[in-house]
């Protein structure tokens, strides 16, 4: 595949995102020197790839606001009164979002759990559990999580959200979500380059 240029504010290039997302293709034909981080994005939702393009940006972002993104699309999925499990599920990724700490990180995991990782709701929750140091019990040697683990499951989590309800209006959906994580990556800076290390 190509190897773009573009480094991205955490060091790695865009083509090390786009290969670690394993994208189609389709979207890895869209990938040239040097391309542009946004402009990737915004061409891809453009021919209607919506999924490499929720791909793109769930791997490319730091992880909190990543799970962030999730959370929201998950909330927007779920609706404004959706069951108490559902919403106890919905407050504990919150809360660990807010304060990113191994307590909040495992809550978030049990009512993962309880909603099941079927739902919008219970996939947030995993992606903020696969952002510790250790998947393993907190009493034994750490477990790290391989360093893609949560995108991948934001990135499922934004997909699934997308179709949850009232799945004829998936492509609104995942527009909107993706005009979100696009404000997201702003907001963190993410396509401000920065030198990248000599190899």
């Amino acid at each position: 595949m190509p190897g773009p240029t573009t480094v991205l504010n955490s060091g790695k290039t865009l083509g090390d995102v786009c290969q670690a997302a394993e994208l189609s293709d389709e979207a890895l034909a869209m990938l040239a020197d040097g391309t542009d981080g946004r402009g990737y994005v915004e061409r891809l939702v453009a021919v209607g790839n919506y999924g490499d393009a929720v791909r793109v940006l769930a791997h490319a972002l730091p992880q909190r606001p990543a799970v962030w993104w999730a959370w929201y699309c998950a909330r927007r999925a779920h609706g404004e009164s959706p069951p108490a499990k559902v919403e106890a599920a919905l407050e504990a990724t919150k809360r660990w979002i807010a304060e990113p700490v191994d307590k909040y990180r495992r809550e978030a995991m049990r009512w993962a759990r309880e909603v099941e990782f079927r739902t919008p709701a219970g996939c947030a929750g995993l992606a903020a559990f696969f952002c510790g140091d250790s998947i393993g019990p907190p009493d034994r040697d750490p477990v790290p999580p391989e360093e893609y683990t949560a995108a991948k499951v934001i990135s499922g989590c934004i997909s699934l959200a997308a179709v949850f309800r009232e799945p004829e209006k998936a492509v609104d959906r995942f527009q909107e979500f993706l005009k979100q994580g696009l404000e997201v990556a702003e907001k963190t800076r993410l396509w401000v380059p920065t030198e990248r290390p000599p190899q």
